[in-house]
């Protein structure tokens, strides 16, 4: 399958929605009895969250429902695509912690750790996830299955195990380690690409397509987590705000570790069409145009940032 070029210039406004609600979030979140998060609880909130980033995760959601849905359904999608960023960025946030990767730059900016303190930068990741539930608990259609979609995605058997995992692999030799490294990507990455997939199918009320959207976004995120694997490497710390060198700085298993350069890159692009082929899938079980789906897998497998 030859993937269409890579012009996501009409999710400019979806993203430009998904910016105004997490601004919203932050600025009006608040307990039953209308209690607020504590000043400095919430600054250190809002500058993990509000400090840029792809939003590719909140964006896989809005385009599922998009593609999916009836003129303006992709609205339905919101709620869960504010919870995924949440939840997407409660994790980057204790990832960069000093008992995990203890990474000083993300997004370009400080990292949460650096600007405020440890034990806020702690405080204010366990508040972004718990407050996402608060957050998917006012969907239109099949609250409960979302908040289990993501809860699950997010938790122990899911990007939690993967991280845990991703962990415990650091200066692991290569002897066995490819299928344990796709396990990890499936789980520390895929999974929540799955999730918001299976959300946004979710959030339109296609039911019948769940599983079949699941299996797009877990492939979406396979592509996605081997690329950042090769710009771990060869990326511009300019636009993509990170450090390169991470993953040899923590002796990490990567894709470019066990294939070199040459090979992740063309796994990647392998990834990218399989990403594809499930999109097709997706098009073809829902009777819609696929064609915003194949263009974030060519995304996915060749983004520079």
């Amino acid at each position: 399958m030859t993937l269409p070029p890579v012009d996501l210039a009409e999710l400019a406004s979806w993203r430009a929605l998904i910016e105004r609600a997490l601004q919203e979030f932050v600025d009006d979140h608040c307990d039953v009895d209308g209690t607020r998060p504590p000043g400095r609880l919430r600054d250190a909130m809002a500058h993990a969250l509000l400090g840029g980033g792809k939003r590719l995760r909140p964006l896989v959601c809005l385009s599922v429902a998009g593609v999916l849905g009836e003129g303006d359904d992709v609205s339905c999608a919101l709620p869960a695509a504010v919870a995924l960023e949440l939840v997407h960025t409660y994790s980057l946030v204790h990832d960069d912690l000093p008992a995990l990767d203890d990474d000083d730059l993300r997004r370009g900016r400080p990292t949460l750790h650096k600007a405020f303190d440890e034990a806020t930068a702690v405080l204010a990741g366990d508040g972004l996830l718990t407050d996402a539930f608060a957050v998917l608990a006012g969907a239109r259609h099949h609250a409960a299955r979302q908040i289990e979609e993501l809860a699950r995605a997010a938790g122990s058997a899911g990007m939690v195990g993967g991280q845990h995992d991703d962990m415990r692999n650091e200066g692991r030799s290569l002897s066995s380690s490819e299928p344990s490294l796709r396990e990890v990507h499936r789980r520390k990455t895929g999974r929540l690409f799955a999730a918001a997939a299976a959300t946004g199918a979710l959030a339109v009320d296609r039911l019948a397509v769940v599983d079949d959207a699941r299996r797009f976004g877990q492939l979406l995120g396979f592509a996605f987590q081997v690329q950042d694997d090769v710009l771990d490497v060869e990326g511009d710390v300019e636009k993509s705000g990170k450090v390169r060198g991470r993953d040899q700085k923590h002796d990490k298993l990567t894709y470019v570790r066990t294939l070199g350069l040459a090979g992740a890159k063309a796994l990647a692009l392998q990834a990218g069409e399989e990403a594809a082929a499930a999109a097709v899938v997706v098009g073809e079980k829902a009777q819609r145009d696929p064609a915003l789906l194949l263009r974030l897998a060519r995304f996915a497998a060749s983004r520079t940032h």
